[in-house]
Order: C-alpha cells, then structure tokens, then sequence
C-alpha cells in the first residue's frame, strides 16, 4: 500500500492551496484522515498530504506512525475498499522536512464512517450528507455509478491509444509529480477498466473511439434559431439558420462544441488606435466553462436526449440532461460542489480542460459581470438542467462601473428609466442604508460631473447632466 519516492524529489502540493482535489492535515489522526478520504472517494477523489500545514510549513516528525494511523481510518470506513480502489501512499523529503500524501481515487459505491456517516467533497469542505440527499446512483444500496458500470460488448481495442497517449501527456503535467504508470494502470487510475480490463462507462466516455455507438445520446447539438424565441423562429421559412452535431469522447465533445460556439459567437474585429480589439457576443471564458461543465455533469443514464445548445438572438441556452445531482441545488448552487461523475470531472480535469474542480459557477458568473453583461439564469426541468447566458450589455455599468459604487449604480439605473431622483427614491432603493451615506452618494456623483441637483431642500432632486 505503500511506495518511496525519491528524496530529490521536492514536495508538488506545498505551495498550493486546499480544494476539491487536495487537504493538508499537520498531524495525522485517523477520525479526520476516515473523514477526508470518505469524502474524497465520494466526490472525484484527491491528495492528503500529511504532515504539513495548509501554509506548507513541514512538521517535524509528523508521519513517523503514518502507516498504522492509515490502517485505523480504513478500518473505520465501511463497506471497506476493494483492492483496486484502495488508497495508496507515498513519504516524500523535501528541504523542510518529510511528509506523506495519501491518494484517494472515487469508488463506483458509496462510501460512509460506520456505515451511516455519508461525506462528500465540495469545494474546500467535507459536506456530511443526510438520507435525502443521497443521489440513486450512489444510495446505500449499492448500486454504481453510469460511470463506473462495465460496457456491455465492449473491449479495450474499443478505446483510442491516440487520445490515451494525449491523455497521459497531460496526467504527467498536472498530476503528482514523479508519477508512472503502463498504459493499463494509467486506465485503472482513471477508472476507464475494471480489474479485469473490461471498459467501463468512464472509459468509453473518456477515451472510446465511437462512444455514441454503445451510447447514442452522448453529443453535443449547436442550433442557431432566428428570432428570440422557438415559437418565433417556428413562424419563418427556415426554423434555424445553421445545426452543428459534435460526438466523440468527453475532450473531443468539449473542443468541437467550443470551436463551434467560437464562430457563432465571434461578431467582428475593430481598430482601437493601434490596438486590434475582438468583439464577441458573450464572454469567451463563461461560453467554454458552461460547456465543460454540461459535458461534466450531465446524466448519462437519461438516454435519447443529448445536450443541446440554442442560440436566439438575445441568449445562449444550454441544456443539460438530468437533474442537478445530490445535494445541489438551485439556492446553493453558488457554494456546493459535486459531481454525479466524478472519473469524467477528475478526467478534463487532468487533460487541462479543467482549471480548478467546482469553480465553473463561479467563473461564469464573474465573467458575465466583468463584461458588464447580466447575470446567468439556471433553471431545473423534470429532465434536465439549463443555463441561459444573456447577450445584452448593462450600458450604466459599461459606462461607469469603474467609477461608482453598487448604490450609485442602482441610482443611475433609476434615472435611467424616469430621467429623476430624489433622496426618498434613493432610500427606497437602499432601505438598510443610512440618510448620510446616500446624502454622500450622491454628492460624490455630482462631484465627479455625472449629476446635476436641481432645486433646494425639500424640492431638491438629481438628473444625469447634461439631460433636460
């Protein structure tokens, strides 16, 4: 269970932070080390380096008892690992000292302390899970996950040694350093093969050759509708101007549906002074992470539906088949993380595709709001989950983002749309703000020539200046 590394070898996690992937525990101890790897193999598994801090600083003699420690939390997570998906462990010298990191893979079965404690990864927290949040490909019953279940008929000259080769590539760069595996343990590692080398669903979703011949709704489909509406574009000749149809494995999906977006979305190319500026539609980073995220997280078991991206001419739909899974919802969306397919996520995430595990909300979400455009919408069908990402521009933000605060921006939005406002307007625009602070909101907006104050005391109101 566990290997050496060599000791010139320099710790890889010591400088980066705690996350989906990754935990520091000083000292070990087995109640917290059964919490961690529980929730890890729950989630898309990860690395606990043991003996050092979350500030990398090494503790001295911290892992000298390490491997009985290991033995006592395995001992305290039920049903017990299977050979295959048992955590392996490493010692590592670095100048500051040893340490240990510990490798938890995700299991196709639901891990728990005692057989009732459920823990999951989600983001930096070990999330304990209540009876009703358990998602049914992970229930207590035992059933595994899409991802995890064998391919009826399929074999391992089923897979592409070209994208496994890619594959391996990029595990080397972004995996713990001085990794090594054959062909075969690399598959293992990803949960592409059983032990027996038969292909599972991972495997095929991650390196199959024709994945959409063992499972005919794994795609992407690009429609780009005339008008703003599916009953608008119904009423014209021709219902859309362009379909797109993109399959493959999960990496193909990912670039061709992007590639494709990126020409939808890209409008023109204008001169700045000396300075070519690219214009587009919506914000390059929030299209790509909404279409890894749809590949990622989409449910594989709902057959005869694939993911489909609508184009209107206001706003980009993307519909995801299933669900939200396990305890998401659309209220946490923003601070929960999971994933139905953890061996797809931990995959892309390997391959690059995949910045940083359970930020792609976030990302989005910031992305839209740097290009001043509206927020993202989510909404959750019987079926399916959709994000709509929205082509206008907020024109105040746009005009004075950078100079206002989010009060003042509420104000300019009001004059806007009724070319007035007053202190009591204001107020009821921020009624948990005190009279003083508003009095100096819009001082500071006069000051700085956006504001112009007609009248005095009770009859005093404010217009954008240079307006009637």
């Amino acid at each position: 269970m566990t290997r050496e590394r060599p000791s010139s070898i320099p710790g890889r996690f010591l400088d980066q932070a705690p996350g989906p992937m990754l935990e520091f525990v000083p000292e070990p101890d087995p109640e917290t080390l059964a919490v961690l790897i529980v929730a890890f193999a729950n989630a898309a598994g990860g690395s606990i380096v043991m003996g050092s801090d979350k500030a990398g600083n090494v503790h001295p003699n911290a892992i000298e008892d390490l491997e009985p420690v290991l033995e006592r939390a395995l001992s305290l997570v039920e049903p017990p690992f299977r050979e295959i998906e048992l955590p392996q462990w490493f010692s590592e010298d670095t100048p500051q000292g040893q340490i240990g990191t510990i490798i938890v893979r995700p299991t196709p079965y639901q891990m728990s302390i005692g057989g009732s404690q459920v823990y999951v990864r989600s983001g930096r927290m070990n999330v304990r899970l209540s009876p009703d949040q358990l998602t049914p490909s992970r229930s207590a019953s035992g059933e595994t996950r899409f991802e995890d279940e064998i391919v009826p008929g399929a074999t391992l000259d089923d897979l592409d040694p070209d994208i496994i080769e890619e594959y391996r590539l990029n595990r080397v760069k972004r995996g713990p350093r001085g990794e090594s595996f054959t062909r075969l343990e690399l598959l293992r590692d990803a949960g592409a093969i059983d032990a027996a080398n038969n292909p599972t669903g991972a495997g095929i979703l991650l390196f199959g050759k024709n994945p959409h011949y063992f499972f005919p709704q794994v795609g992407v489909v690009i429609v780009r509708f005339k008008g703003t509406s599916l009953r608008e574009a119904a009423l014209t000749s021709e219902r859309y101007s362009r379909r797109i149809e993109v399959v493959g494995p999960a990496p193909r999906l990912v670039e061709g549906a992007w590639q494709a977006l990126f020409d939808e979305i890209h409008q023109r190319s204008v001169t700045n002074g000396l300075a070519r500026q690219e214009h587009y539609e919506y914000p390059i980073e929030a299209v790509r992470e909404a279409v890894v995220n749809a590949v990622c997280h989409r449910d594989y078991r709902v057959s005869g539906q694939r993911i489909e991206i609508r184009l209107f001419d206001d706003r980009m739909e993307i519909l995801s088949p299933g669900r939200l899974p396990g305890h998401i919802t659309l209220h946490n969306l923003l601070e929960e993380h999971y994933s139905r397919n953890p061996r797809l996520v931990r995959g892309l995430y390997y391959w690059g595709y995949i910045e940083e595990l359970g930020q792609g909300i976030d990302i989005i979400y910031e992305a839209m709001q740097r290009d001043h455009h509206p927020p993202p919408e989510f909404r959750e069908g019987e079926r399916s989950f959709a994000a709509t990402l929205l082509n206008t521009i907020d024109q105040i933000e746009l005009q004075y983002g950078d100079d206002v605060n989010p009060r003042q921006i509420l104000a300019l939005r009001h004059l806007q749309e009724h070319e007035r406002i007053t202190n009591r307007e204001y107020h009821r625009l921020c009624p948990d703000v005190s009279t003083e602070t508003l009095r100096l909101d819009l001082r500071d907006l006069i000051s700085k020539g956006i504001l112009l104050q007609v009248g005095s005391k009770r009859g005093t109101y404010y217009v954008l200046k240079g307006e009637n």
